[in-house]
């Protein structure tokens, strides 16, 4: 547990500013009325916050830093919910959140204490926005408070429906999307590059081997990441479908001992016997909304977002091909010297742009995510150009 200091403080005034920055765009590019309601209730907490550090620099007598704008990775996360939506940008503000709480949970202060639990309360609004429609009452918190059971009743609805929100990066449903893409684009452009780059060594720079080897390499790859992505989410898909089936049969065969374990599963979230009893004879009434029940809080499925096999499918192809193009594109206008120069001078440059692309997610500096990207891709090539040159000369 670190003090605070004044460095601390104008950091964490740093971060506060960028999640107004944030939160306010996000409640002006939202459209639904209830999730910019959220979005702006969020940034009044933020500015809250802000507050707390102003205060804090000054009583430790440090004077104040100008407001500037928000850094690389806000602006880049404003821009992405301005061009695909704010649902396109969950994940990115979620870790943006977590990080949030990381920090302050590593600091000590009641100060810190009241606003990490905040941030934790920004994930559960985020959870809950992306569950279903919020009011503007339930963003701000100024509706009527409904009765417990009406409130259990609705959270254990909210509660099935976020399972499948759980974060799992492997996922290839919607809130993974940039996560694959970024990666199946990195998979592409290191492979093919390594490979341009054995070939090169081992012709020495003839074009047209160089040439063929990479378009040969961006196809192979590009279906093999799609047969793969295939298999892998037809395999599941039947997995769950399978499961759900099960799950329905016991239902219709034995309906009373499912209405009881769903009872169950509503005592273990906290409700009494009575109202778990009550929830769950309410979920019975609509068979079909009692299995869509069982199915996500006995499996933690979403019957809903079992995945496209076909469509992530499509993106592994297009992202892997997206990446392996870029280190031939110079050998379609020429060869020698000149081209093997523009294949390792654009690789390098979308080596750093893709490692840009994962700071997004990990929040880690633009920088280092960039550089390590650079490094991993050259020492790949490297590595490949030194065995294809003494294949090469051992084979001459």
């Amino acid at each position: 547990m670190s003090p605070l200091d004044v460095d601390q403080s104008l950091a964490n005034l740093r971060l506060e500013r960028d999640a107004i920055a944030l939160y306010d765009a996000l409640a002006t590019i939202e459209k639904d009325p209830g999730r910019a309601s959220a979005f702006r209730t969020i940034a009044g907490n933020e500015r809250r916050h802000a507050d707390v550090w102003t205060n804090k620099l000054r009583e430790l007598g440090a004077p104040l830093p100008p407001a500037t704008g928000p850094g690389f990775r806000v602006r880049s996360i404003v821009l992405l919910a301005r061009l695909f939506g704010t649902h396109a940008v969950r994940d990115m503000v979620q870790a943006l959140e977590g990080d949030e709480e990381d920090l302050y949970t590593a600091q000590s202060s009641p100060e810190v204490a009241s606003i990490a639990a905040d941030e934790r309360e920004h994930l559960e609004i985020w959870k809950r926005i992306t569950a279903r429609k919020v009011t503007a009452d339930e963003a701000s918190g100024d509706g009527a408070s409904p009765s417990p059971l009406a409130e259990g009743h609705a959270q254990a609805r909210r509660a099935a429906r976020q399972i499948a929100s759980a974060e799992r990066w492997h996922k290839a449903g919607r809130s993974g999307t940039l996560r694959a893409v970024i990666f199946g684009v990195s998979d592409g452009l290191v492979s093919n590059l390594a490979l341009v780059m054995g070939v090169a060594g081992a012709s020495q720079g003839t074009g047209n081997f160089i040439l063929l080897a990479g378009i040969a390499g961006l196809l192979a790859g590009s279906f093999s990441m799609a047969a793969g992505e295939y298999i892998s989410m037809q395999s599941q898909r039947e997995l769950f479908e399978r499961q759900i089936a099960l799950e329905r049969a016991e239902l219709e065969a034995m309906p009373a001992e499912e209405q009881a374990e769903l009872a169950l599963v509503y005592r273990a979230k906290g409700f009494t016997e009575a109202e778990a009893n009550v929830i769950a004879e309410r979920m019975f009434r609509d068979p079909q909304q009692a299995l869509d029940t069982l199915v996500r809080e006995e499996l933690g499925l979403d019957p809903d977002q079992l995945g496209s096999s076909l469509g992530a499918a499509g993106g592994s192809f297009v992202a892997f091909g997206v990446g392996a193009v870029i280190p031939v594109v110079p050998y379609l206008f020429g060869a020698g010297t000149a081209s093997f120069i523009a294949a390792i001078a654009l690789s390098l440059g979308a080596l750093f742009a893709v490692g840009a692309g994962v700071s997004l997610l990990t929040g880690r500096s633009l920088l280092f995510s960039g550089a390590r990207q650079v490094v991993i891709g050259a020492a790949a090539a490297v590595i490949t150009y030194a065995v294809g040159l003494a294949i090469g000369v051992s084979v001459g």
